[in-house]
């Protein structure tokens, strides 16, 4: 391309260029390892003596070359095997910097062994304080800098070893730092693409206790991908805008400038940003100077940091423009956007809400807010859907800019949760940081369980602590997590390729599922204490999750309640999976029950030999109930295998509920007397039982039963009291389940007994809330929240499953929106109406959409109309599309992935969505490989719904020769679609059987 000609041509990189050797694995290595090597010398001198002494002179002398050529080959093959040992075993939970880089360092003599071959750095400098000079050249994407590093030695060490991947370095000179500064002698510098770091080998060794000071300077450009120091661009008025933005987690700071890129290095950043007058600068700090020069140029120097981990640390060059708000204490938060969306106010509403979230955080934590500002920036490309950099949080702009003209209640919710997320983040992350990278849940845990405690302070009415977390993170994560290739929620991290697998959902949702669970074992006041004392201990520090099982166990403590937290929480994070109690009723006369745990699997032959020894110490919450009352819970710890316990008020007419509101982590299941007598309570008078519970019972039963624990009738027996549900929650639960088993059936020839089962018991329900009347007026949120999304829900399921009233509406609102040119579909429903329309009418209404969406400047409905276009019957438009996406600049980038998904989801796109998916990895690989979670969201998505031999080898062979790079993610992949393909051969019988003898069929 001509852009990329001109930036090659606009830099004067040194040989030293890192981009080639490091894709080919190859650098200096080799030669570097020569050069360590001792060799003989030999000088030409005419020396006459005896032949034999000429002779013996020339054997003893090879003799010397043979052995020291072997001696240095068995010690570099010797460091080589011994670094995975050495690596391995500083990976522990060491929660101070010296424990934990010394462990590394102190394992041997470094003079044994090659630092820059270790997996981690040795850990012999600690760094104190950067001061970094970036020059910011938008007219061809380039930049340059100048760090500055101040380095505390440890140990004694030869060698400075720092991170840096695909930077030009120029310069590299190391001063000691004492009453006279001077620079050091430097033996060499060389890179080591293989672990992305820099090396500087110096003559003489550093000495302990003493500090010093690296500067480097380098070139690099300003990609156009996702992660380092990356471009994005914006039309605004027809004229094309460009923007540059940081996003360094986990393992990217090293694109943008040397430094030590690992959590618990620790310091203190000063950054300096020069760049054309036209554009502004941002980074975590305010700015403390502006300097403008005569040629049009500009400098901003920023405040020094807080010590901070590399990750955290961020910068922009923009030409935005920004709104801004102060809090009571006097924090300044802004929100930075294109002038457009700014002018249109769709950042009002996230200023607003981080201004009541920093308070919430602050009276919560009772810890401060740490910086004097926050600024949010909402920019059109970024791999993830927010960034949580301390002082500039960074989000792509569907999750943060809102029109509530016609933005739906669930994507009000959605950009609610995502900076409710990231505002807790300021915390658990930015102050208190994890050790390294197996405890990431630590941070994501955390501000995921927040997300709904922050969501309940801004909208008491939502309850969604107590109700969507159960379908939105339980629910889901335990989907994954009772697949035989989930993974412990703490795994260990050797290399940089294994983090990014540490960050799915089960560190997301897992994470903060069993935190709930042990918020609700302790109590909220307990459970406060001991994150309050948590925080202050670590803040601008590291921890580990036994810091935080201490905390929590003193804070028990001080309540007189002796629980050793680590004791029951290890066989929880350290262990794959979750359990299913199983509670049955004994034929007995002194009401006991047996009570059993064992390792919960979808695929029942994996459960066993491996996972038998699987056991955990299980909180159950427990009731009795009967067709009028429920009695209140009591509690039982269930460590072992099997137990038998007495409850009271047990008798052949009451049915026993276990997991009260669902907090705990696990999956209930009942003999089936007592299946029937729920099922009977549920159909006779549901809210017996609470609503938590209601949908908990769907979720476990269609799962269980999906496992093989159950028969198939009994989740279709339990659907069948929905037309009495007034809630939204258990019509939650029940559309996410159907929607599975819906896409495992929709290919199927009895596909219309299933749907016509469904829409019966969806009817009365459907045609009582009927369809909301009008577009929203003014306000964005409702107080008829619970209502309006029942609504929204029951109205999806009647579509989904073919309701002919339901498609008839959705083509009536689309055609007069296209008669008239205004649009009056209520926000809430649009994405059912236009997925419904396009699914139904003919090729113009997608061409209408398409234009839509190319014309909307409303972030949300941008989104909405793009879905919508994955709808279509006709193969030819979903190609087109597909091909488009990925060709072409009409789709951002990170919403070509949603477009494959969505494809796949169709059932008249499915084999497209695969097919495309096989022809375009080598792309698709290359463009978000390095992305965190997008290769395992597009490989899960695309695959989750083949369920047929073919499909099967199909994938098994495309792994084969293409899937070494997403290795765990084809793992889940083949296991779901096997479980899907064992599903048909097993169950699929048993279940239309059933449905074709159903009195209601």
């Amino acid at each position: 391309m001509a852009l990329d000609d001109t930036r090659e041509k606009s830099l004067s990189f040194t040989p030293m260029v890192i981009e080639d050797t490091m894709r080919n694995g190859r650098g200096l290595s080799d030669q570097w390892a020569d050069t360590v090597v001792v060799r003989p010398r030999t000088t030409e001198r005419h020396i006459t003596v005896h032949k034999r002494l000429v002779l013996a002179f020339a054997i003893s002398i090879l003799t010397l070359i043979i052995v020291t050529v072997i001696a240095v080959l068995l010690s570099v093959k010797f460091e080589e095997c011994n670094a995975d040992s050495t690596a391995s075993a500083s990976h522990g939970n060491l929660t101070k910097f010296n424990q934990s880089r010394d462990a590394l360092f102190n394992h041997r003599g470094e003079d044994s062994f090659q630092p820059w071959r270790q997996l981690r750095l040795p850990g012999s400098l600690r760094p104190l304080q950067y001061d970094l000079h970036i020059t910011v050249f938008m007219d061809n994407f380039t930049f340059s800098g100048e760090v500055s590093i101040e380095l505390q030695c440890l140990n004694s060490t030869k060698y400075v070893v720092l991170h840096a991947d695909r930077l030009a370095v120029q310069k590299a000179v190391v001063y000691s730092e004492g009453k006279k500064t001077r620079a050091l002698k430097i033996h060499r510098h060389f890179r080591y693409p293989a672990n992305q770091v820099f090396v500087i080998a110096m003559h003489r060794e550093l000495e302990p206790q003493k500090n010093y000071k690296v500067n480097i300077t380098f070139q690099a450009h300003i990609e156009d991908e996702l992660l380092g120091f990356f471009r994005s661009s914006y039309v605004l008025y027809g004229e094309k805008r460009y923007l540059a933005v940081t996003q360094f987690s986990p393992t990217h700071a090293r694109k943008a400038f040397p430094c030590l890129d690992e959590p618990i290095y620790k310091a203190t950043f000063k950054i300096s940003i020069k760049h054309e007058s036209t554009y502004l600068s941002l980074s975590n700090m305010p700015v403390e100077a502006s300097i403008s020069e005569e040629d049009g140029w500009v400098t901003e120097y920023f405040s020094r940091t807080p010590r901070m981990s590399t990750y955290y640390l961020a910068w922009a060059v923009c030409n935005f423009t920004f709104k801004e708000t102060v809090t009571d204490s006097g924090i300044t938060i802004r929100l930075y956007a294109r002038p457009d969306a700014i002018q249109r106010g769709s950042g009002d509403y996230a200023l607003h809400i981080t201004k009541r979230l920093l308070g919430f955080y602050e009276d919560y934590f009772k810890v401060k807010y740490s910086l004097p500002k926050l600024d949010l920036l909402a920019v059109p490309k970024h791999p993830y859907a927010a960034m949580e950099n301390w002082g500039l949080s960074v989000f792509v702009e569907q999750k943060i800019l809102l029109d509530p003209g016609v933005s739906s209640i669930s994507y009000l919710m959605d950009v609610t949760m995502v900076i409710v997320h990231e505002i807790c983040h300021q915390w658990f992350g930015d102050l208190v940081t994890p050790v390294w990278w197996e405890d990431v849940w630590l941070k994501e845990g955390f501000a995921h369980f927040f997300e709904f405690l922050g969501a309940d302070f801004l909208f008491p009415d939502w309850h969604m602590e107590k109700q969507r977390f159960l379908t939105d993170v339980l629910h889901e994560v335990m989907l994954l997590d009772g697949l035989a290739s989930s993974h412990p929620i703490s795994q260990e991290v050797l290399k940089a390729t294994d983090i990014d697998r540490v960050f799915d959902w089960i560190a997301y949702k897992k994470g903060a599922a069993l935190i709930r669970m042990l918020a609700n074992v302790m109590g909220q006041p307990v459970f406060q204490m001991g994150l309050n004392d948590y925080l202050i201990t670590h803040m601008y520090g590291n921890a580990g999750r036994d810091d935080l099982w201490n905390k929590f166990s003193e804070a028990m403590q001080k309540e007189g309640r002796d629980i050793n937290i680590k004791e029951v929480m290890d066989l929880w994070t350290l262990q794959m999976g979750y359990p299913v109690v199983t509670i049955t009723k004994n034929d007995s006369v002194d009401n006991s029950v047996t009570i059993s745990q064992e390792h919960f699997i979808f695929d029942i032959k994996d459960s066993a030999p491996s996972n038998s020894s699987s056991q955990w110490q299980i909180p159950l919450t427990i009731s009795v109930g009967n067709s009028s009352h429920i009695s209140p819970e009591s509690i039982i710890w269930v460590s072992n295998r099997t137990e038998s316990h007495k409850i009271v008020s047990v008798d052949d007419g009451s049915w026993l509920l276990g997991n009260i509101n669902q907090t705990g982590y696990f999956r209930v299941n009942y003999d089936l007397r007592n299946w029937r007598l729920l099922i009977e309570q549920l159909m006779r008078n549901p809210e017996v039982i609470s609503v938590g519970n209601r949908a908990g019972l769907i979720d476990d039963v269609f799962n269980l039963a999906r496992a093989g624990y159950l028969p198939q009738n009994i989740p279709l027996e339990i659907v069948r009291y929905l037309s009495q549900e007034k809630e939204f929650l258990p019509w939650h639960a029940a559309s996410r389940v159907l929607y599975h088993l819906d896409k495992l059936l929709d290919r199927t020839e009895e596909y219309s007994i299933f749907s016509e089962y469904i829409l019966k018991q969806v009817a009365s329900m459907y045609h009582k809330l009927g369809w909301p009347t009008s577009a929203v007026n003014g306000s964005v949120a409702q107080a008829t929240y619970q209502t309006e999304e029942l609504r929204r829900e029951v109205i999806m399921l009647a579509c989904s499953f073919g309701s002919k009233h339901c498609h008839q509406q959705a083509i009536t609102l689309i055609s007069e929106w296209i008669s008239s040119n205004k649009n009056r579909i209520p926000p809430n429903v649009r994405d059912i109406v236009y997925c419904t329309g396009v699914s139904l009418m003919d090729e113009d209404v997608w061409e209408f959409i398409w234009m839509k969406f190319h014309s909307s400047t409303a972030i949300s409905e941008k989104k909405v109309l793009l879905e919508a276009l994955t709808c279509s019957d006709n193969t030819f438009l979903l190609n087109r599309l597909l091909n488009l996406s990925l060709s072409s600049d009409l789709v951002p980038d990170q919403d070509v992935i949603d477009v494959i998904i969505h494809v796949g989801r169709n059932p008249h796109g499915r084999h497209l969505a695969w097919k495309n998916f096989r022809e375009k990895w080598d792309i698709l690989n290359t463009r978000y490989g390095e992305a965190l979670f997008i290769n395992s969201k597009l490989i899960n998505g695309v695959t989750e719904f083949l369920n047929t031999e073919a499909e099967l080898n199909e994938l098994k062979d495309f792994i084969q020769t293409n899937g070494g790079g997403a290795a765990a993610a084809f793992a889940r992949a083949v296991e779901i679609v096997e479980a899907n393909v064992r599903w048909h051969s097993l169950f699929e019988e048993e279940f239309f059987q059933w449905l074709r003898k159903s009195p209601t069929s």
